[in-house]
């Protein structure tokens, strides 16, 4: 972070968007202001994203005088319901509001809004961080309006709200998500008092839609450390009422002395992982959700002691249903990431165990394109403390990975279609389509698979008619 003086934060508002902002301010005897996160990135030195301005007055006035100062190419869009209008120039976005005051009705976030003064419209933002100010006119240009230390608390890495937290989550609950996603992505620490609030106004919640809440957790899924959300979100209670798949996950048994690992922080480990990788949204997701069967297929089983056998299975049939609930597309991104937390045991009982081509042919039959994702989830997976286990499975999928390739190149299983089809059986035998022929084709991709028969026509045929023969079909 860098603490800008008034001069320098005059050097960052300059070019023709800027400039053109002042002069059309000052023509129009209004206040303005940009403010909101393009300010707080410009002091985080971080790249700053659409322009937010402020007007004391008609945000619409001011921004039609602005397309028009603009010219050609500048495109307005007004949103008279909401008092806002938009400009856009080339890779630019300026967004224009009036100042305005807010209340609230306790079944709503939708606010009844009146024109107010910038005070006003600094109180109703959400954090202190969001409430810096800075004046666009003219004979103020580059001076700083920061009534609630916002500067202080993006030196010290805080998030707090302005006002009341209470009043602030209370009013608008999406805040909360908003709240958790900053702290996230800026590595900042949630203020006691505004932490408590969240605890404390956590039901709340329930009255925000399935879609706001799914673009805060894939903003927070987006963060290079993802998992500090999670933490904190579970903390204060609106975990269990977003994903109690995930928050069950918290829960350690023990039994004659004998635990099983606590498989939340398992998890957001694996996410960590995962995210280090790669920045798949859905990848990330299946990491998220990989081990969610585990609460409904947990069994002391003795002397084993606990287990989770199918977790993968019972997991996978969860995905749409979480999918569903939160409004995630129910496309084949929820498929992907239902074939993930499906096959996410695969490569590591191959990897525990002997590598052999017919276990990799089959695995790579299964995943078929999403093969390197899933190789990459289950690598994150590896999370023991016993560093030689680790090591011994990662030296294995290093095998498991070299092999897939191997076999792909000699065998071409990804995706793999078999090289003598039904219609073909159907026509040579004369069969209608019939339990016969199922039972053909299964046989030759499990004697394909098994590396009995090569991945081509001539022997795949050979095969067929030798089966039809022990099954007493006769070609025609």
């Amino acid at each position: 972070m860098k603490m800008l003086t008034r001069d320098e934060l005059r050097q960052k508002l300059t070019g023709r968007v800027f400039e053109t902002i002042t002069a059309t301010a000052d023509s129009l005897g209004l206040e303005c202001y940009v403010v909101g996160g393009y300010v707080r990135d410009l002091f985080l030195e971080r790249p700053s994203g659409d322009i937010d301005v402020v007007v004391v007055g008609s945000g619409i006035e001011m921004a039609r005088a602005f397309a028009k100062a603009m010219g050609r190419g500048a495109h307005l869009s007004v949103f008279r319901s909401f008092g806002t209008a938009q400009v856009k120039w080339r890779d630019t976005e300026v967004e224009f509001v009036g100042a305005r005051r807010e209340s609230y009705q306790r079944d709503s976030r939708k606010p009844i809004v009146e024109d107010g003064t910038l005070e006003d419209d600094q109180n109703r933002r959400d954090f202190t961080i969001n409430a810096l100010a800075v004046c666009l006119n003219a004979d103020r240009l580059g001076e700083l309006v920061d009534p609630f230390d916002g500067l202080l608390d993006l030196r010290d890495g805080i998030i707090a709200t302005p006002l009341d937290p209470d009043i602030t989550f209370s009013d608008d609950p999406l805040r909360m998500l908003r709240c958790v996603r900053f702290a996230t992505q800026l590595r900042f620490v949630i203020e006691e008092e505004t932490f408590e609030a969240l605890e404390r106004n956590r039901e709340r919640i329930k009255i925000i839609s399935g879609e706001r809440i799914i673009g805060e957790l894939n903003k927070i899924m987006a963060c290079p450390q993802p998992s500090r959300g999670f933490v904190e979100l579970h903390r204060c209670g609106l975990l269990e009422l977003i994903l109690p798949e995930l928050s069950a996950l918290d829960n350690v048994e023990v039994r004659n002395g004998r635990g099983h690992k606590n498989n939340f922080y398992h998890t957001l480990e694996v996410l960590d992982n995962v995210a280090a990788a790669s920045d798949n949204l859905y990848l990330r997701w299946a990491a998220l959700l990989h081990d969610i069967g585990k609460p409904r297929c947990k069994r002391w089983e003795p002397p084993a002691g606990w287990t989770f056998h199918n977790h993968n299975i019972v997991g996978a049939k969860m995905v749409e249903r979480v999918f569903r609930r939160l409004m995630l597309p129910l496309d084949g991104r929820m498929k992907y990431v239902r074939k993930l937390v499906d096959l996410h045991m695969r490569p590591i009982a191959i990897a525990d165990d002997e590598v052999t081509d017919s276990a990799v042919r089959r695995l790579l039959f299964e995943a078929g394109d999403d093969i390197d994702d899933l190789m990459t989830l289950c690598e994150a997976d590896i999370t023991s403390k016993n560093e030689q286990r680790k090591r011994s499975f990662l030296a294995n999928f290093k095998l498991v990975r070299r092999k897939l390739v191997e076999i792909e190149e000699k065998d071409r299983i990804r995706n793999f279609q078999p090289p003598v089809d039904g219609e073909e059986i159907m026509r040579r035998f004369g069969l209608p389509p019939s339990r016969p022929v199922g039972e053909l084709k299964g046989a030759l991709k499990d004697a394909i698979l098994d590396g009995l028969v090569p991945n081509e026509h001539d022997a795949a045929l050979a095969f067929i008619r030798a089966k039809a023969a022990e099954m007493g079909l006769v070609e025609k």
